[in-house]
């Protein structure tokens, strides 16, 4: 059970929460300025293997709960839940704002419960299957909308897809990896993630130099928005659990549009505001029936 946090430090939570949501929503920021001078596969490799590197000593205290039978699987829920997500939003980066990849992140919550109904048994129920057709309507009125004149729906579809992964690996993580120390487990299938996409990186590398502002944004994606925004999720979990910790899925779509029209001076348009809406509202529902 989590520790009920003191009340002197009742505002570590809510600060916590709203760092975290700071951080991976601006992994979409960071991903939207490397993706174009670094390619897809490239992008990806680096911030998978900064990001296992970081969490590092965490596995290696934890290393003979991990059995050499375990590896293949670790391997197999990395590439679900890691490495071909980070692939396909850092294709929509190419090609769409940054915020609207913060956007479709949040459908994870929702396709979570949609992939544990449709493989896993689990119940979904009428409200929980509402707030899906809520959340999908708000993905397609962002796939139908247009930015500076150009669609969008492509970059919109590779956000859906790999938010669906993420729900497809969350649920493969709660089935074959219950009991391993988190932030391991995280090191461990990012790792194994980087050395599967390794061969593919370096065929595509970028022949001409990267420049200083990429790399930057790449370590910046690895480190923080990958290693450290790992330790400190499972920081709050084991604080004040799942539930509480997952609202920072509210915090993402906010923070990833914010710093794009910050930084990037990208355009807020009405269908980015009704689709947040609608995704968010849906989550929201969907959170609360579950209660």
């Amino acid at each position: 059970m989590p520790a009920t946090a003191s009340p002197e430090r009742a505002w570590l939570t809510p600060l916590e929460l709203i760092v975290l949501g700071a951080i991976w929503g601006a992994s979409f920021l960071f991903t939207r300025v490397a993706a174009k001078d670094f390619g897809a596969a490239p992008l990806v490799e680096v911030r998978l293997a900064l990001g296992a590197l970081v969490l590092l000593p965490l596995l290696w205290r934890a290393r003979r709960q991990f059995a050499p039978r375990l590896w293949p699987k670790l391997a197999l829920i990395g590439m679900i839940n890691s490495a071909l997500p980070f692939l396909l939003f850092a294709w929509a980066a190419q090609r769409a704002p940054a915020g609207v990849g913060a956007i479709t992140n949040a459908m994870t919550v929702l396709f979570t419960a949609l992939v544990g109904f449709l493989f896993f048994g689990e119940k979904i129920g009428a409200r929980r299957a509402l707030a899906l057709l809520v959340g999908f309507a708000g993905v397609v009125v962002l796939a139908s909308s247009k930015v500076a004149g150009a669609s969008i729906g492509w970059a919109v579809a590779a956000g859906a897809a790999a938010s669906f992964l993420y729900g497809i690996g969350i649920n493969l993580v709660r089935r074959h990896l219950t009991g391993l120390p988190p932030a391991a487990v995280a090191s461990a299938t990012l790792g194994s993630s980087a050395l599967l996409i390794a061969p593919f990186a370096v065929v595509s590398w970028p022949q001409a130099a990267i420049p200083l502002h990429s790399w930057l944004s790449v370590v910046a994606l690895g480190i923080l928005s990958t290693g450290l925004a790992f330790v400190l999720y499972y920081r709050l979990i084991a604080r004040v659990g799942a539930s509480r910790a997952s609202t920072v899925t509210y915090l993402i779509p906010l923070f990833g549009v914010a710093w794009a029209w910050i930084l990037l001076d990208e355009p807020l348009t009405v269908a980015m505001g009704v689709a947040s809406a609608l995704i968010l509202g849906s989550v929201a529902f969907s959170q609360r029936t579950a209660k």
